[in-house]
Protein backbone atom coordinates (compact mmCIF):
# COMPACT_ATOMS: atom_id res chain seq x y z
CA UNK A 1 0.00 0.00 0.00
CA UNK A 2 2.90 1.93 -0.51
CA UNK A 3 2.47 5.78 -1.50
CA UNK A 4 -1.59 5.19 -1.23
CA UNK A 5 -2.50 8.70 -0.93
CA UNK A 6 -0.92 10.15 -3.62
CA UNK A 7 -2.51 6.89 -5.88
CA UNK A 8 -5.28 7.84 -4.37
CA UNK A 9 -5.25 11.22 -5.57
CA UNK A 10 -4.26 10.06 -9.45
CA UNK A 11 -6.99 7.34 -9.86
CA UNK A 12 -8.72 5.68 -7.74
CA UNK A 13 -8.11 2.39 -9.98
CA UNK A 14 -4.92 2.71 -9.04
CA UNK A 15 -5.40 2.50 -5.26
CA UNK A 16 -7.30 -0.68 -5.86
CA UNK A 17 -4.69 -2.23 -7.69
CA UNK A 18 -2.11 -1.18 -5.39
CA UNK A 19 -4.09 -2.35 -2.14
CA UNK A 20 -1.90 -5.97 -2.65
CA UNK A 21 1.35 -4.26 -1.75
CA UNK A 22 1.81 -5.04 1.95
CA UNK A 23 3.67 -2.90 4.20
CA UNK A 24 7.02 -4.46 5.57
CA UNK A 25 6.21 -3.69 9.55
CA UNK A 26 3.98 -0.95 10.49
CA UNK A 27 5.27 -0.42 14.20
CA UNK A 28 5.09 2.84 14.53
CA UNK A 29 4.22 3.61 18.47
CA UNK A 30 1.43 6.11 19.27
CA UNK A 31 3.95 7.52 21.74
CA UNK A 32 6.69 8.25 19.53
CA UNK A 33 4.45 9.97 16.56
CA UNK A 34 2.94 11.90 19.73
CA UNK A 35 6.56 12.90 20.50
CA UNK A 36 7.42 13.83 17.53
CA UNK A 37 4.13 16.15 17.08
CA UNK A 38 4.89 17.89 19.90
CA UNK A 39 7.70 19.01 18.20
CA UNK A 40 6.04 20.24 15.37
CA UNK A 41 3.50 21.84 17.34
CA UNK A 42 0.64 19.06 15.92
CA UNK A 43 -1.48 17.05 18.25
CA UNK A 44 -3.91 14.42 17.33
CA UNK A 45 -6.89 11.95 18.58
CA UNK A 46 -6.39 8.45 18.38
CA UNK A 47 -8.69 8.34 15.57
CA UNK A 48 -6.50 11.00 13.59
CA UNK A 49 -3.14 8.58 15.03
CA UNK A 50 -4.84 5.08 13.49
CA UNK A 51 -5.47 6.89 10.00
CA UNK A 52 -1.76 7.99 9.73
CA UNK A 53 -0.30 5.25 11.19
CA UNK A 54 0.19 3.16 7.87
CA UNK A 55 0.60 6.88 6.09
CA UNK A 56 3.98 6.80 8.19
CA UNK A 57 5.53 3.86 8.11
CA UNK A 58 5.47 3.91 4.46
CA UNK A 59 7.39 6.65 4.71
CA UNK A 60 9.44 5.51 7.06
CA UNK A 61 10.25 2.56 4.62
CA UNK A 62 10.75 4.98 1.89
CA UNK A 63 13.34 7.01 3.88
CA UNK A 64 15.17 3.60 4.66
CA UNK A 65 15.12 2.51 0.88
CA UNK A 66 16.71 6.06 0.36
CA UNK A 67 19.35 6.15 3.08
CA UNK A 68 20.78 2.74 1.08
CA UNK A 69 22.33 4.81 -1.63
CA UNK A 70 22.52 8.52 -0.61
CA UNK A 71 23.78 10.48 -3.43
CA UNK A 72 26.99 12.53 -3.13
CA UNK A 73 28.12 16.12 -1.71
CA UNK A 74 28.26 16.79 -5.45
CA UNK A 75 24.83 16.33 -6.32
CA UNK A 76 22.65 19.53 -6.16
CA UNK A 77 18.50 19.12 -5.80
CA UNK A 78 16.15 19.84 -8.26
CA UNK A 79 15.44 23.18 -7.01
CA UNK A 80 17.29 26.31 -6.76
CA UNK A 81 17.06 29.72 -5.23
CA UNK A 82 16.97 33.01 -7.22
CA UNK A 83 18.25 35.98 -5.93
CA UNK A 84 16.18 38.00 -8.49
CA UNK A 85 13.06 36.40 -7.63
CA UNK A 86 11.43 39.74 -6.77
CA UNK A 87 13.00 42.08 -8.44
CA UNK A 88 13.52 40.46 -12.05
CA UNK A 89 16.61 40.88 -13.91
CA UNK A 90 18.88 43.83 -12.72
CA UNK A 91 19.29 46.75 -14.87
CA UNK A 92 21.58 50.05 -14.95
CA UNK A 93 24.74 48.17 -14.42
CA UNK A 94 26.99 49.71 -17.13
CA UNK A 95 28.72 47.05 -19.59
CA UNK A 96 32.24 48.18 -19.30
CA UNK A 97 35.26 46.91 -18.39
CA UNK A 98 36.80 47.18 -14.59
CA UNK A 99 39.24 50.42 -14.07
CA UNK A 100 42.18 49.68 -11.85
CA UNK A 101 43.87 52.83 -10.23
CA UNK A 102 47.70 53.15 -10.50
CA UNK A 103 49.34 51.09 -7.79
CA UNK A 104 51.50 52.71 -4.96
CA UNK A 105 54.90 52.97 -6.50
CA UNK A 106 57.23 50.30 -6.13
CA UNK A 107 60.84 48.65 -7.13
CA UNK A 108 62.21 45.14 -5.99
CA UNK A 109 64.04 45.47 -2.97
CA UNK A 110 67.20 43.89 -2.35
CA UNK A 111 65.04 41.46 0.57
CA UNK A 112 62.04 39.95 -1.14
CA UNK A 113 60.59 39.33 2.44
CA UNK A 114 59.77 43.56 2.24
CA UNK A 115 57.23 42.30 -1.08
CA UNK A 116 54.81 40.24 2.02
CA UNK A 117 52.63 42.70 2.40
CA UNK A 118 53.04 44.17 -1.09
CA UNK A 119 49.45 44.94 -2.93
CA UNK A 120 48.29 42.77 -5.69
CA UNK A 121 48.34 45.67 -8.13
CA UNK A 122 51.76 46.51 -6.70
CA UNK A 123 53.53 42.91 -7.13
CA UNK A 124 52.19 42.97 -10.64
CA UNK A 125 53.40 45.92 -11.56
CA UNK A 126 56.93 44.20 -10.48
CA UNK A 127 56.27 41.23 -12.60
CA UNK A 128 55.05 42.95 -15.30
CA UNK A 129 58.15 45.12 -15.57
CA UNK A 130 60.29 42.06 -14.75
CA UNK A 131 61.34 43.07 -11.67
CA UNK A 132 60.27 39.59 -10.21
CA UNK A 133 60.15 36.65 -11.62
CA UNK A 134 56.78 34.45 -11.04
CA UNK A 135 59.03 31.51 -9.24
CA UNK A 136 60.79 34.35 -6.95
CA UNK A 137 57.14 34.82 -5.89
CA UNK A 138 55.94 31.33 -5.70
CA UNK A 139 58.86 30.37 -3.70
CA UNK A 140 58.77 33.55 -1.64
CA UNK A 141 55.29 32.60 -0.52
CA UNK A 142 55.94 28.62 -0.26
CA UNK A 143 58.64 29.41 2.22
CA UNK A 144 56.89 31.74 4.14
CA UNK A 145 53.64 29.14 4.66
CA UNK A 146 56.40 26.78 5.38
CA UNK A 147 57.95 29.40 8.13
CA UNK A 148 55.10 30.60 9.60
CA UNK A 149 52.49 27.35 9.64
CA UNK A 150 53.82 26.10 12.61
CA UNK A 151 52.54 29.24 14.56
CA UNK A 152 49.37 29.56 12.45
CA UNK A 153 48.26 26.19 11.80
CA UNK A 154 47.12 27.99 7.90
CA UNK A 155 48.01 24.86 5.51
CA UNK A 156 46.58 21.45 5.33
CA UNK A 157 48.55 21.10 1.85
CA UNK A 158 51.76 22.68 0.44
CA UNK A 159 51.94 22.92 -3.15
CA UNK A 160 55.34 23.50 -3.94
CA UNK A 161 56.14 20.96 -7.23
CA UNK A 162 52.69 22.55 -8.70
CA UNK A 163 53.49 25.90 -7.85
CA UNK A 164 57.47 26.24 -9.14
CA UNK A 165 55.92 24.17 -12.47
CA UNK A 166 53.48 26.72 -12.92
CA UNK A 167 55.39 29.97 -12.14
CA UNK A 168 57.84 28.05 -14.86
CA UNK A 169 55.79 28.16 -17.48
CA UNK A 170 54.39 31.73 -16.51
CA UNK A 171 57.91 33.13 -16.50
CA UNK A 172 58.68 31.66 -20.68
CA UNK A 173 54.88 33.10 -21.28
CA UNK A 174 56.57 36.77 -20.56
CA UNK A 175 59.23 35.59 -22.25
CA UNK A 176 56.95 35.32 -25.22
CA UNK A 177 56.00 39.02 -24.53
CA UNK A 178 52.36 37.64 -23.34
CA UNK A 179 50.74 38.63 -20.29
CA UNK A 180 47.97 37.31 -18.78
CA UNK A 181 46.51 40.14 -16.25
CA UNK A 182 47.28 41.53 -13.18
CA UNK A 183 47.06 38.29 -11.43
CA UNK A 184 49.85 36.97 -13.90
CA UNK A 185 52.77 35.81 -11.09
CA UNK A 186 50.43 36.23 -8.32
CA UNK A 187 50.04 33.37 -5.21
CA UNK A 188 47.26 31.97 -3.54
CA UNK A 189 45.82 30.10 -1.19
CA UNK A 190 42.35 28.06 -1.84
CA UNK A 191 40.07 27.05 1.35
CA UNK A 192 40.54 23.47 1.32
CA UNK A 193 36.53 22.75 0.59
CA UNK A 194 37.91 23.27 -3.77
CA UNK A 195 38.69 20.74 -5.02
CA UNK A 196 42.12 20.69 -6.78
CA UNK A 197 42.93 17.62 -9.48
CA UNK A 198 45.73 15.69 -7.82
CA UNK A 199 45.73 17.24 -4.18
CA UNK A 200 43.62 16.05 -1.03
CA UNK A 201 40.36 18.28 -0.41
CA UNK A 202 39.65 17.40 3.31
CA UNK A 203 37.25 20.24 4.02
CA UNK A 204 39.00 19.85 7.14
CA UNK A 205 37.60 17.22 8.77
CA UNK A 206 38.53 14.49 9.77
CA UNK A 207 36.58 11.83 7.99
CA UNK A 208 37.98 12.75 4.57
CA UNK A 209 41.20 13.92 5.56
CA UNK A 210 42.22 11.47 2.32
CA UNK A 211 39.66 12.34 0.00
CA UNK A 212 41.04 12.92 -3.45
CA UNK A 213 38.89 14.55 -6.42
CA UNK A 214 39.41 14.19 -9.98
CA UNK A 215 38.66 17.41 -11.17
CA UNK A 216 39.59 21.38 -10.30
CA UNK A 217 37.06 23.41 -8.80
CA UNK A 218 35.96 26.11 -11.34
CA UNK A 219 37.22 29.14 -9.46
CA UNK A 220 40.93 27.42 -9.32
CA UNK A 221 40.78 26.92 -13.06
CA UNK A 222 39.80 30.74 -13.32
CA UNK A 223 42.31 31.90 -11.45
CA UNK A 224 44.78 29.77 -13.31
CA UNK A 225 43.85 30.53 -16.61
CA UNK A 226 44.54 34.23 -15.49
CA UNK A 227 47.99 33.45 -14.31
CA UNK A 228 47.44 33.32 -10.17
CA UNK A 229 49.83 30.20 -9.02
CA UNK A 230 48.08 28.27 -6.35
CA UNK A 231 50.43 27.59 -3.41
CA UNK A 232 48.83 25.90 -0.38
CA UNK A 233 45.01 24.26 0.56
CA UNK A 234 44.16 26.31 3.78
CA UNK A 235 43.05 25.60 6.52
CA UNK A 236 38.74 25.52 7.33
CA UNK A 237 36.68 24.90 10.07
CA UNK A 238 35.90 21.11 10.09
CA UNK A 239 32.66 21.28 7.31
CA UNK A 240 33.04 24.69 7.06
CA UNK A 241 32.60 26.02 10.75
CA UNK A 242 34.65 27.87 13.20
CA UNK A 243 38.14 27.65 13.31
CA UNK A 244 39.07 24.15 14.29
CA UNK A 245 40.28 21.27 12.15
CA UNK A 246 41.38 18.22 12.35
CA UNK A 247 45.03 19.61 13.16
CA UNK A 248 44.06 21.68 15.29
CA UNK A 249 42.89 25.30 15.89
CA UNK A 250 44.10 27.88 13.17
CA UNK A 251 45.78 31.46 15.34
CA UNK A 252 45.06 34.98 14.71
CA UNK A 253 48.37 36.43 13.25
CA UNK A 254 47.34 39.60 15.92
CA UNK A 255 46.96 36.95 18.53
CA UNK A 256 48.46 33.74 18.69
CA UNK A 257 46.07 33.01 21.64
CA UNK A 258 43.02 33.41 20.26
CA UNK A 259 41.54 31.59 17.06
CA UNK A 260 41.18 33.26 13.46
CA UNK A 261 37.41 32.57 13.61
CA UNK A 262 35.86 31.26 11.05
CA UNK A 263 35.48 28.94 8.85
CA UNK A 264 37.36 30.71 6.12
CA UNK A 265 40.23 30.69 8.89
CA UNK A 266 43.21 29.39 7.21
CA UNK A 267 42.44 31.98 3.72
CA UNK A 268 41.86 35.17 6.88
CA UNK A 269 45.20 34.22 8.81
CA UNK A 270 47.55 33.55 5.76
CA UNK A 271 46.59 36.99 4.28
CA UNK A 272 46.68 38.84 7.31
CA UNK A 273 50.06 37.31 8.03
CA UNK A 274 51.48 38.15 4.35
CA UNK A 275 52.09 34.52 3.88
CA UNK A 276 50.04 35.05 0.36
CA UNK A 277 48.88 38.31 -1.49
CA UNK A 278 45.33 37.08 -1.13
CA UNK A 279 43.07 33.62 -0.48
CA UNK A 280 39.17 32.46 -1.86
CA UNK A 281 37.26 31.87 0.89
CA UNK A 282 33.80 30.93 1.40
CA UNK A 283 30.64 31.87 2.97
CA UNK A 284 27.04 30.59 3.96
CA UNK A 285 26.21 32.45 6.83
CA UNK A 286 29.38 34.78 8.12
CA UNK A 287 32.54 32.79 6.71
CA UNK A 288 34.45 36.06 4.90
CA UNK A 289 33.21 38.18 7.20
CA UNK A 290 34.08 37.15 10.96
CA UNK A 291 37.55 36.32 10.59
CA UNK A 292 38.44 38.67 8.02
CA UNK A 293 36.86 41.21 11.44
CA UNK A 294 39.27 38.89 13.32
CA UNK A 295 42.27 38.77 11.21
CA UNK A 296 42.23 42.43 9.76
CA UNK A 297 41.85 42.12 5.91
CA UNK A 298 39.22 42.86 3.13
CA UNK A 299 36.89 40.37 2.56
CA UNK A 300 34.11 40.07 -0.36
CA UNK A 301 31.35 38.08 -0.16
CA UNK A 302 29.72 38.27 -3.91
CA UNK A 303 25.67 38.36 -4.87
CA UNK A 304 24.64 34.82 -4.69
CA UNK A 305 25.62 33.00 -8.13
CA UNK A 306 27.88 35.38 -9.35
CA UNK A 307 30.75 32.93 -8.89
CA UNK A 308 30.62 29.43 -9.70
CA UNK A 309 30.85 26.44 -7.20
CA UNK A 310 31.27 24.01 -9.00
CA UNK A 311 33.73 22.09 -7.56
CA UNK A 312 33.18 23.44 -4.20
CA UNK A 313 31.99 21.34 -0.45
CA UNK A 314 28.35 21.38 -1.23
CA UNK A 315 27.06 22.87 2.92
CA UNK A 316 24.01 24.78 1.71
CA UNK A 317 22.73 25.03 -1.59
CA UNK A 318 20.93 28.01 -1.73
CA UNK A 319 23.23 30.18 0.74
CA UNK A 320 26.89 29.26 -0.34
CA UNK A 321 28.66 31.92 -1.71
CA UNK A 322 32.63 31.77 -2.83
CA UNK A 323 34.84 35.45 -2.63
CA UNK A 324 38.11 36.67 -2.29
CA UNK A 325 40.00 37.91 1.13
CA UNK A 326 43.01 40.37 0.60
CA UNK A 327 44.60 43.03 1.83
CA UNK A 328 42.75 45.99 0.10
CA UNK A 329 39.73 46.41 -1.95
CA UNK A 330 41.09 46.87 -4.79
CA UNK A 331 43.13 43.63 -4.86
CA UNK A 332 39.38 42.13 -3.96
CA UNK A 333 38.06 43.77 -7.08
CA UNK A 334 40.83 42.23 -9.00
CA UNK A 335 40.31 38.33 -7.79
CA UNK A 336 36.63 38.75 -8.04
CA UNK A 337 36.83 40.09 -11.64
CA UNK A 338 38.83 36.83 -12.27
CA UNK A 339 36.51 34.40 -10.98
CA UNK A 340 32.91 36.28 -11.24
CA UNK A 341 31.11 34.44 -14.49
CA UNK A 342 28.81 31.99 -15.81
CA UNK A 343 29.46 28.58 -15.80
CA UNK A 344 27.61 25.45 -16.96
CA UNK A 345 28.31 23.60 -14.34
CA UNK A 346 26.77 25.75 -12.09
CA UNK A 347 23.31 26.46 -12.87
CA UNK A 348 22.72 29.44 -9.94
CA UNK A 349 25.33 31.52 -11.95
CA UNK A 350 24.99 34.51 -13.89
CA UNK A 351 27.12 37.17 -15.98
CA UNK A 352 26.73 40.59 -15.54
CA UNK A 353 28.96 43.01 -15.78
CA UNK A 354 31.56 44.21 -12.97
CA UNK A 355 32.51 48.25 -14.31
CA UNK A 356 34.81 48.48 -11.10
CA UNK A 357 36.54 51.72 -10.78
CA UNK A 358 39.23 52.20 -8.65
CA UNK A 359 38.82 56.38 -9.22
CA UNK A 360 35.10 56.48 -8.48
CA UNK A 361 34.16 59.36 -5.68
CA UNK A 362 30.72 59.01 -3.93
CA UNK A 363 29.23 62.19 -5.62
CA UNK A 364 25.47 61.28 -6.49
CA UNK A 365 25.37 57.67 -4.75
CA UNK A 366 23.03 57.22 -2.05
CA UNK A 367 24.52 55.93 0.87
CA UNK A 368 22.84 54.63 3.49
CA UNK A 369 23.30 53.60 7.58
CA UNK A 370 21.49 51.45 10.03
CA UNK A 371 20.60 54.52 12.45
CA UNK A 372 19.07 52.27 15.11
CA UNK A 373 22.05 50.04 15.26
CA UNK A 374 24.91 53.15 15.43
CA UNK A 375 23.54 54.45 17.97
CA UNK A 376 23.68 51.91 20.23
CA UNK A 377 26.40 50.79 22.37
CA UNK A 378 28.22 47.83 22.23
CA UNK A 379 32.44 46.93 22.07
CA UNK A 380 33.55 48.71 18.99
CA UNK A 381 30.54 51.09 18.43
CA UNK A 382 33.08 54.15 18.32
CA UNK A 383 35.02 52.97 15.74
CA UNK A 384 31.81 52.56 13.75
CA UNK A 385 30.59 56.02 14.59
CA UNK A 386 34.24 57.71 13.52
CA UNK A 387 33.32 54.98 10.41
CA UNK A 388 30.23 56.92 9.50
CA UNK A 389 32.57 60.28 10.10
CA UNK A 390 35.58 59.61 7.83
CA UNK A 391 33.04 58.72 4.59
CA UNK A 392 30.98 61.87 5.40
CA UNK A 393 34.76 63.79 5.05
CA UNK A 394 35.08 61.68 2.25
CA UNK A 395 32.58 63.28 0.35
CA UNK A 396 29.83 60.84 1.32
CA UNK A 397 25.99 61.92 1.56
CA UNK A 398 24.86 59.80 4.67
CA UNK A 399 20.99 58.71 4.56
CA UNK A 400 19.85 57.03 7.96
CA UNK A 401 17.80 54.21 7.60
CA UNK A 402 16.28 51.10 9.12
CA UNK A 403 15.78 47.15 8.23
CA UNK A 404 12.03 47.33 8.44
CA UNK A 405 11.70 43.85 10.73
CA UNK A 406 8.14 44.79 11.34
CA UNK A 407 7.01 44.53 7.96
CA UNK A 408 7.89 41.03 7.79
CA UNK A 409 5.90 37.94 9.13
CA UNK A 410 8.77 36.17 10.68
CA UNK A 411 12.34 37.14 11.95
CA UNK A 412 15.14 36.43 10.28
CA UNK A 413 16.72 33.92 12.45
CA UNK A 414 13.85 31.79 13.10
CA UNK A 415 14.26 30.82 9.29
CA UNK A 416 17.93 30.66 9.11
CA UNK A 417 17.35 26.86 10.00
CA UNK A 418 17.11 26.76 6.20
CA UNK A 419 21.02 26.44 6.65
CA UNK A 420 20.72 23.74 8.77
CA UNK A 421 18.03 21.67 7.14
CA UNK A 422 20.22 21.78 3.88
CA UNK A 423 23.42 20.83 5.60
CA UNK A 424 21.87 18.56 7.42
CA UNK A 425 21.25 17.02 4.31
CA UNK A 426 24.45 16.96 2.28
CA UNK A 427 26.10 15.54 5.42
CA UNK A 428 23.33 12.94 5.88
CA UNK A 429 25.79 9.78 5.23
CA UNK A 430 28.11 11.25 7.64
CA UNK A 431 25.08 11.30 10.22
CA UNK A 432 24.07 7.88 9.85
CA UNK A 433 26.86 5.93 9.28
CA UNK A 434 27.81 7.60 12.80
CA UNK A 435 30.87 8.80 11.18
CA UNK A 436 30.19 12.05 12.82
CA UNK A 437 31.62 11.37 16.15
CA UNK A 438 35.27 11.46 14.26
CA UNK A 439 34.92 15.25 13.71
CA UNK A 440 37.08 17.16 16.25
CA UNK A 441 34.51 19.59 17.68
CA UNK A 442 31.24 17.60 19.50
CA UNK A 443 29.28 19.88 21.73
CA UNK A 444 26.35 21.87 20.97
CA UNK A 445 27.33 24.40 18.77
CA UNK A 446 29.11 22.23 15.60
CA UNK A 447 28.30 20.37 13.02
CA UNK A 448 27.44 16.75 14.49
CA UNK A 449 25.01 18.22 16.88
CA UNK A 450 23.41 20.19 14.54
CA UNK A 451 23.46 17.49 11.53
CA UNK A 452 21.70 15.13 14.00
CA UNK A 453 19.22 17.43 15.50
CA UNK A 454 18.31 18.63 11.50
CA UNK A 455 16.99 15.25 10.97
CA UNK A 456 13.79 16.68 13.08
CA UNK A 457 13.75 19.55 10.63
CA UNK A 458 9.96 18.79 8.99
CA UNK A 459 10.01 19.60 5.23
CA UNK A 460 6.91 21.43 6.11
CA UNK A 461 8.65 23.85 8.26
CA UNK A 462 11.29 23.56 5.51
CA UNK A 463 9.34 24.87 2.40
CA UNK A 464 7.36 27.96 5.09
CA UNK A 465 10.92 29.31 6.14
CA UNK A 466 11.62 29.60 2.25
CA UNK A 467 8.21 31.34 1.58
CA UNK A 468 9.05 33.86 4.59
CA UNK A 469 12.66 34.26 2.69
CA UNK A 470 10.56 35.56 -0.24
CA UNK A 471 9.09 38.47 2.08
CA UNK A 472 12.65 38.94 3.41
CA UNK A 473 14.05 39.55 -0.25
CA UNK A 474 11.10 41.83 -0.94
CA UNK A 475 11.51 43.93 2.56
CA UNK A 476 15.31 44.31 0.91
CA UNK A 477 14.06 45.25 -2.48
CA UNK A 478 12.45 48.04 -1.16
CA UNK A 479 15.37 49.23 1.19
CA UNK A 480 17.86 49.50 -1.65
CA UNK A 481 15.24 51.52 -3.99
CA UNK A 482 16.03 54.18 -1.83
CA UNK A 483 19.96 53.76 -1.46
CA UNK A 484 22.50 52.32 -3.27
CA UNK A 485 24.91 51.25 -0.31
CA UNK A 486 24.54 51.04 3.25
CA UNK A 487 26.56 51.15 6.14
CA UNK A 488 25.88 48.36 9.21
CA UNK A 489 28.70 47.37 11.53
CA UNK A 490 29.62 44.14 10.65
CA UNK A 491 29.05 41.52 13.48
CA UNK A 492 26.14 43.27 15.61
CA UNK A 493 22.05 43.42 14.76
CA UNK A 494 20.71 40.90 11.58
CA UNK A 495 21.97 42.38 8.54
CA UNK A 496 24.39 39.79 8.30
CA UNK A 497 22.02 36.94 8.92
CA UNK A 498 19.41 39.18 6.26
CA UNK A 499 21.71 39.49 3.61
CA UNK A 500 23.14 36.16 3.40
CA UNK A 501 19.48 35.00 3.05
CA UNK A 502 18.74 37.36 0.14
CA UNK A 503 21.86 36.99 -1.28
CA UNK A 504 23.02 40.26 -1.40
CA UNK A 505 26.86 41.18 -1.87
CA UNK A 506 28.67 42.48 1.27
CA UNK A 507 32.39 44.36 1.77
CA UNK A 508 34.04 43.98 5.15
CA UNK A 509 37.38 46.30 5.41
CA UNK A 510 39.05 47.07 8.67
CA UNK A 511 38.48 49.77 10.84
CA UNK A 512 40.59 50.50 13.46
CA UNK A 513 41.23 47.91 16.97
CA UNK A 514 39.04 48.06 19.72
CA UNK A 515 42.29 47.32 21.86
CA UNK A 516 46.12 46.23 21.17
CA UNK A 517 46.34 43.77 18.33
CA UNK A 518 42.37 43.42 18.40
CA UNK A 519 41.14 44.21 14.60
CA UNK A 520 37.73 45.55 13.99
CA UNK A 521 36.15 46.25 11.38
CA UNK A 522 33.08 47.86 8.76
CA UNK A 523 30.95 46.23 6.51
CA UNK A 524 29.55 47.57 3.24
CA UNK A 525 25.91 45.98 1.66
CA UNK A 526 24.89 46.53 -1.92
CA UNK A 527 22.46 45.81 -4.29
CA UNK A 528 22.56 42.31 -6.27
CA UNK A 529 24.95 41.74 -8.96
CA UNK A 530 26.33 45.77 -7.96
CA UNK A 531 29.31 44.77 -6.84
CA UNK A 532 30.99 47.45 -8.33
CA UNK A 533 29.03 49.95 -6.78
CA UNK A 534 29.92 48.74 -2.94
CA UNK A 535 33.31 48.33 -3.76
CA UNK A 536 33.86 51.58 -4.75
CA UNK A 537 31.98 53.08 -1.20
CA UNK A 538 34.62 51.14 0.91
CA UNK A 539 37.50 52.13 -1.02
CA UNK A 540 36.55 55.40 -0.86
CA UNK A 541 36.39 54.76 2.87
CA UNK A 542 39.33 52.31 2.82
CA UNK A 543 41.44 54.95 1.27
CA UNK A 544 40.41 57.94 3.82
CA UNK A 545 42.50 55.74 6.30
CA UNK A 546 45.21 53.55 6.95
CA UNK A 547 44.21 50.91 8.84
CA UNK A 548 44.87 48.53 5.84
CA UNK A 549 48.28 49.21 5.85
CA UNK A 550 48.40 47.55 9.64
CA UNK A 551 49.97 44.63 9.70
CA UNK A 552 50.33 41.96 12.44
CA UNK A 553 53.89 41.83 14.58
CA UNK A 554 56.18 39.67 14.15
CA UNK A 555 55.47 38.26 11.03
Amino acid sequence: MRHLVALALLCPLLLLAACGEEISDVNVNRSDVAGAGNLMGQTMTEAEFALMREDLAENRDSYNRLHENLPPNSLRPAVRFDPELLTGPTAGIADVEAQWSTPEAITRPDDLNDLAFASVGQLGHLIKTRQVSCVELAELSLARLSAHDSELHCVITLLPERALAQARELDLLLDEGRYLGPLHGIPYGAKDLLSVAGAPTTWGATPYQEQQFDETATVVALLEERGAVLVAKLTLGALAWGDVWFGGMTRNPWNLEQGSSGSSAGSSAAVSAGLVPFAIGTETLGSIVSPSTRCGVTGLRPTFGRVSRHGAMALSWTMDKIGPITRSVEDCAMVFDAIRGRDLNDPTTVDYPFPYDGGRNLNGLRIGYLADLFGEEYHGSELDSAALEVLRNAGANLVPITLPLDELGADPYDISFILSAEAGTAFQELTLSGRDDELVRQIRYAWPNTFRSAQFIPAVEYIQANRQRVELMAMMARVFREVDVYVTPSLVGKSLVITNLTGHPQVVVPAGFREENAPHSISFVGKLYDEATVMAVARAYEQATEWHKKNPPGF
